[in-house]
């Protein structure tokens, strides 16, 4: 229970981040794009469909740099002070932490190991802790991992709280384990020269590393030789079952009987994976977040719960009690914060686009009505999840009236949650803000199996409250339904990052995973929780605004058309740009975007090289993926397909150390790129086509032009071209896109390969014949 002392220091506090030079660089862009629409359509009718073409484009430019601008009128964050905590707090609350995995291929067990084995460790107390780990591939691979993972952990959590490291995901911190944060008991002991001290914690280290890689050999050995499933009689469960076809199985791989919570404790961990069956709707990841809801309501109940990917490890220890600040600071901040949402960084180095985004346009959300939901690294109220609003409360946090009768009714909580009678008791005591009682979790396990039947949520309102369905970004969906619902959520953006993560790596598999988020997005714009109907929910006009950014997909298609239409005007010999004097309005726009963008990253501490990287790979990538977005939208709209939720390989790429910079919220940097222009995994996939298509057809241009100008044939004035802003224009395209052109002439692994150059070549030709003819 918090302590409501006034005279006592706040736990966190709001910091705005307005800036008014950044605002007034904004407003210009917008307006030189105004200008540049208002110039077009004074002169529309002295130039050919080319122009009217352009104005299109443009106009999308301006609308989706309009939301932009909206969006990041106000940015703000919250700033936590956990080292408050202890005094304002006499009884922390328990915190449910959910790990979904779905494949042990593309997921390896490892990964989601160390990622278990960083929040089993965090700095929070152990009996207040329990880890929940969905695995909807069914892998006794996944599981086996776990429990040997769950021997580790006895060893590894008291010893990182000892010496306070950092970070604590394993595979991370083996890579430099000597280096010591200031006020670690290491340092600490350095410092006042107490030498033994030192000696047992690199002792304690070594031999902590040791026995990191056997559990690491084992579970490598365990992927290629099964032996120990038929030796072991807890692998039952798993005798001939399918990833789409078995039983529901939970299995407690650990319980936390001291209930004490002191460093030497370690948290309960769970194992689940609910029934699957071919002929059953289940909802992918969705479906797979709302079991472990329901799970952990039965076993632990905790009023809060964090969701994390399985390769987003926990890199900053405090991480749960800074969230805790958040939701503890005041009776109205607790009932009004729906979620707390971290920063989703990476240590990968071609993620730097996606860090820049989220620092900027996060923030520009979190000072409206809050930031999005992005599916990992978030803190959720399991109140809210329940399906309760904002209105549903009185002062104290207490349920309204009308909400007791309209929740707590017997008829309505078997309707809304199920038939299991412990689930609707523990929803009861959960939105009564009842303490849990202590039971044993393996006395829960029948009861956790049934909530995992494929039938459970037949005729209940599973999808409309938890997780909700309906898109493949449950993430996007769900946390429009809670802001349309009246609630607030916080933004939290500490140094270290508080979770770190892996990407795909470049090529197939970036695309699919960026397919994915873009085809999940547009689809929110046509289910029930579109921010584009129902204008009387509680939701701020601004975070509507912010919600259309999803929309950024559908700005592929003017993109890949503008990028064209200078190659074109080359091959046509007709004007693209404006001339004389304004087209000063193209310069100053296009100069004044490059060096703004520019500036962003190395005001976070990247270089232009990165810059440049980063530009050239986030074209690429988006481009590609937002093009087939539309395409499965399209076709889901028209009956012919349905869209299907495709698990993105992960990686666990060598690095040379942990997180270091204090300047930059990720790890990529010049010195640890190991993605070097032009080095892309290209395969035989119809991905790539866009973008080999947009280079062959500029280039193409180019060498027409060079021909032309050869001949001294090309007619600078003829037709009202002009050859120079042209050029320029395809000269720019052609250094967007420089990486696509190395591949063009490289060979083996990083090469185009044939089949995509050929199609790619079929269509530029098409392309060219048509211009020409024109």
């Amino acid at each position: 229970m918090a302590d409501s002392s006034s005279s006592l220091l706040p736990l966190c506090e709001r910091i705005s981040h307005k800036s008014y030079i950044l605002r007034i660089v904004d407003l210009t862009i917008l307006v030189l794009l105004f200008s540049l629409l208002w110039y077009r359509i004074l002169h529309m009718c002295e130039n050919n469909t080319i122009w009217l073409v352009a104005f299109l484009c443009e106009s999308c430019f301006s609308f989706m740099w309009l939301i932009i601008t909206c969006i990041k009128w106000s940015p703000a964050e919250d700033k936590p002070y956990p080292n408050r905590l202890d005094e304002r707090v006499h009884d922390l609350p328990s915190v449910d932490m959910f790990v979904p995995t779905a494949d042990p291929v593309r997921e390896p067990p490892i990964i989601v190991v160390n990622t278990v084995l960083s929040l089993l460790a965090v700095n929070y107390p152990a009996n207040k802790l329990a880890c929940y780990v969905s695995d909807d591939g069914c892998s006794p691979l996944t599981y086996f991992s776990l429990k040997e993972a769950s021997k580790f952990v006895k060893i590894w959590a008291p010893f990182c709280k000892k010496y306070n490291v950092r970070v604590r995901a394993p595979f991370r911190y083996f890579l430099n384990p000597l280096v010591a944060t200031d006020d670690s008991v290491f340092s600490k002991d350095w410092k006042m020269m107490k030498i033994y001290k030192v000696f047992y914690y690199v002792y304690f280290c070594i031999n902590m590393k040791r026995e990191y890689v056997k559990l690491c050999r084992k579970v490598e050995d365990a992927t290629g030789d099964s032996h120990w499933l038929d030796a072991d009689d807890d692998f039952e469960a798993f005798s001939n079952t399918k990833p789409n076809d078995h039983s529901t199985i939970v299995k407690v791989v650990w319980e936390n009987k001291g209930g004490v919570g002191d460093e030497k404790e370690v948290p309960h961990l769970v194992y689940i994976s609910r029934e699957k069956r071919p002929n059953y709707l289940h909802h992918y990841k969705t479906g797979a977040m709302n079991f472990l809801l329901r799970v952990s309501g039965l076993m632990t109940n905790a009023p809060y719960m964090l969701n994390v990917d399985c390769d987003m490890y926990a890199n900053e220890p405090d991480v749960v009690r800074q969230a805790m600040c958040v939701f503890l600071q005041n009776s109205k901040n607790s009932n009004h914060c729906a979620f707390v949402q971290f920063p989703q960084n990476f240590y990968d180095s071609y993620t730097n686009e996606l860090v820049v985004l989220q620092h900027y346009m996060k923030r520009g959300v979190a000072g409206i009505q809050g930031p999005i939901y992005i599916g990992s690294g978030c803190f959720h109220t399991r109140r809210v999840m329940y399906g309760l609003s904002s209105d549903d409360l009185e002062d104290d946090g207490s349920l309204s009236s009308v909400a007791s009768r309209e929740f707590l009714s017997e008829d309505s909580l078997v309707r809304k949650y199920g038939s299991s009678k412990e689930l609707v008791k523990s929803v009861v005591d959960a939105l009564q803000r009842k303490s849990n009682p202590q039971k044993s979790l393996a006395n829960l396990v029948e009861a956790a199996q049934e909530v995992g039947h494929c039938h459970y949520e037949y005729q209940t309102s599973w999808g409309n409250l938890g997780w909700l369905y309906d898109s493949v970004a449950e993430d996007t969906n769900t946390s429009i339904g809670i802001h349309l619902r009246g609630w607030t959520s916080s933004f939290i953006s500490p140094d270290p990052p508080a979770f770190l993560g892996s990407t795909p790596s470049v090529g197939p598999e970036a695309i699919v995973q960026h397919r994915r988020w873009a085809t999940g997005s547009i689809e929110v714009l046509f289910n029930k929780q579109s921010p584009l109907i129902g204008f009387r929910r509680k939701i701020k006009f601004r975070q509507r605004l912010a919600y259309f950014w999803v929309l950024m997909c559908i700005r592929s298609i003017p993109e890949l058309v503008y990028c064209l239409l200078p190659a074109y005007c080359l091959l046509n010999n007709s004007a693209l740009f404006p001339k004389g004097p304004c087209l000063g309005i193209i310069v100053t726009l296009v100069g004044m975007h490059c060096l703004y963008t520019l500036w962003q990253f190395m005001i976070l501490g990247f270089s232009v090289k990165s810059w440049y990287v980063s530009q050239s790979l986030w074209r690429i990538i988006a481009t590609s993926s937002w093009l087939f977005s539309i395409q499965d939208i399209i076709l889901k709209l028209l009956g012919i397909s349905k869209i299907g939720f495709i698990v993105a390989k992960k990686n666990m790429p060598e690095t040379r150390s942990g997180y270091e910079s204090k300047s930059k919220p990720s790890q990529g940097e010049d010195d640890g790129l190991k993605l070097e222009l032009g080095k892309f995994e290209f395969d035989s996939s119809c991905h790539f086509i866009p973008g080999t298509f947009i280079m062959l057809v500029n280039l193409a241009a180019l060498a027409g032009f060079l021909v032309r100008l050869q001949r001294s044939s090309y007619s600078h004035g003829g037709g009202g071209g002009s050859a120079l802003a042209e050029t320029c224009g395809c000269i720019s395209v052609v250094m967007l896109f420089f990486p696509f052109l190395k591949g063009l002439f490289e060979h083996g692994k990083y090469g185009i390969p044939l089949s995509t150059l050929s199609k790619a070549a079929f269509l530029t030709v098409l392309f060219v014949v048509f211009s020409v003819g024109k």
